[in-house]
């Protein structure tokens, strides 16, 4: 649980916070420049107003673009956005695969304009009307009862097996799995919640929400230099992420081209994501002495580094001892126990958002980390690593985890095409 992204540069993100809106629109045709990046965003909000702030540029934050189309879906690599919404469907009764068809091709179609900083199609709340796209990615994903409720079994995913049961699970399963899975991030939040409502309309009769979560992380800009997130506890959490740059990680995070034999071949070049709700036990965790935190988790608090010296990249010496004799990364430090060459090499891209939902009547906070993580295939991935934490790590005692999800995450749509158009159309 306490690692997540760095934040890194996207090449599909772009910014261009020195064109004005106008100016834009008047020359996106003469410069090349694409409708479906900076200038789609910039018609949207400067189309809402005769105004005279309509020639002011849109800052970089509101002027990111992600592209909708590509090799990947959106919102796997992409940079933790500060807003994210996750959300679950279920088909409704009598919805079968030409439905979910269609509402797939709905859905994917106002992702597409609403990452591009249109309007939707349709009916648009405008509530997003005088904003750039902000990073806006949607991302849509299969549950295993999808396959059976559209008569599609025999191209269920083996990955998509449901997860064991782990002795530190506590779930809810009212707010767990789901026929369809779509996650929402952006960096503003009316930006997200305008997406997150339009899906929901765009459903219409063919499919209902079963769960619905919400989280943030720290915004773009709020540190001096770009690093590696904070989560609620305090702790650097993101350090030993798989990075795009490495040799073999499309090879951990995304199924081949070709299929595999755990995946079919409609699911070429997707992923699978784990969802997981955690809560943290906050008041518990926080009665700790900042060296008995660091203890659980391995590292330094102030900078990620490991107790064994460094920077937050160091690798740590995990056979070092002190003058007593004792491990300086206790046995059962969170880092120690969930690092790849402590798991067979299992590796999986973890891209969560905290969340607070308010406090119980004790005046317990209701908060802690939407874990999502990204792996080529979950049995390889995360199972073998929360097997092990599951037995002995130190950080166990203060989370509980509370929902769980697990999604087949296809390729990214062609252009004029739509997300999963191979599953239900092949």
């Amino acid at each position: 649980m306490a690692d997540t992204e760095s934040r890194t540069e996207n090449p599909a993100t772009s910014s261009s916070p020195g064109i004005s809106r106008r100016r834009l629109i008047g020359t996106a045709g003469a410069t090349g420049v694409a409708l479906g990046a900076v200038g789609a965003g910039a018609g949207y909000a400067a189309g809402s107003s005769n105004s005279p702030d309509q020639q002011a540029a849109l800052t970089s934050l509101g002027a990111d673009t992600v592209m909708f189309h590509g090799k990947h879906q959106p919102g796997i690599t992409t940079p933790l956005q500060a807003r994210g919404h996750l959300v679950a469907f279920d088909l409704a009764a009598g919805a079968g695969r030409k439905e979910a068809a269609a509402l797939l091709r709905r859905w994917s179609a106002t992702a597409e304009r609403l990452m591009a900083g249109e309007a939707s199609a349709s009916d648009d709340t405008d509530v997003a009307r005088d904003a750039g796209p902000s990073s806006l990615t949607v991302t849509f994903g299969f549950g295993h009862s999808f396959f059976s409720r559209t008569g599609l079994e025999k191209q269920r995913p083996a990955a998509l097996d449901p997860l064991p049961d782990f002795f530190s699970d506590h779930l809810d399963k009212a707010r767990s799995n789901g026929d369809l899975w779509v996650q929402i991030g952006a960096n503003d939040a009316l930006v997200a919640f305008h997406a997150l409502r339009a899906l929901q309309k765009d459903a219409g009769g063919a499919a209902k929400v079963r769960w619905q979560m919400n989280g943030f992380n720290r915004s773009p800009g709020a540190t001096a230099h770009p690093m590696t997130a904070r989560n609620l506890m305090g702790q650097i959490d993101g350090t030993n992420n798989p990075k795009p740059s490495e040799s073999d990680f499309d090879k951990r995070i995304f199924v081949p081209s070709s299929g595999s034999a755990q995946s079919p071949a409609w699911m070429a070049n997707g992923s699978y994501a784990v969802v997981r709700r955690i809560r943290m036990l906050l008041d518990d965790w926080e009665k700790q002495s900042a060296s008995a935190q660091e203890n659980v988790i391995g590292r330094k608090k102030s900078t990620g580094a490991p107790l064994t010296g460094g920077t937050e990249t160091t690798e740590p010496d995990l056979e070092k001892t002190d003058a007593n004799g004792d491990l300086v990364v206790p046995i059962n430090a969170h880092a120690r126990i969930s690092r790849p060459d402590q798991n067979g090499g299992a590796a999986m891209l973890r891209r969560p958002f905290s969340f607070h939902d308010g406090f119980d009547a004790d005046g317990t906070p209701d908060a802690g980390l939407l874990f999502v993580c990204w792996q080529a295939d979950p049995l390889r991935g995360f199972v073998p690593v929360q097997r092990k934490l599951d037995r002995g790590d130190a950080l166990s005692q203060f989370i509980r985890h509370e929902a769980s999800g697990l999604f087949a995450v296809p390729g990214g749509a062609d252009k004029g095409g739509y997300v999963g158009q191979a599953l239900l159309e092949g």
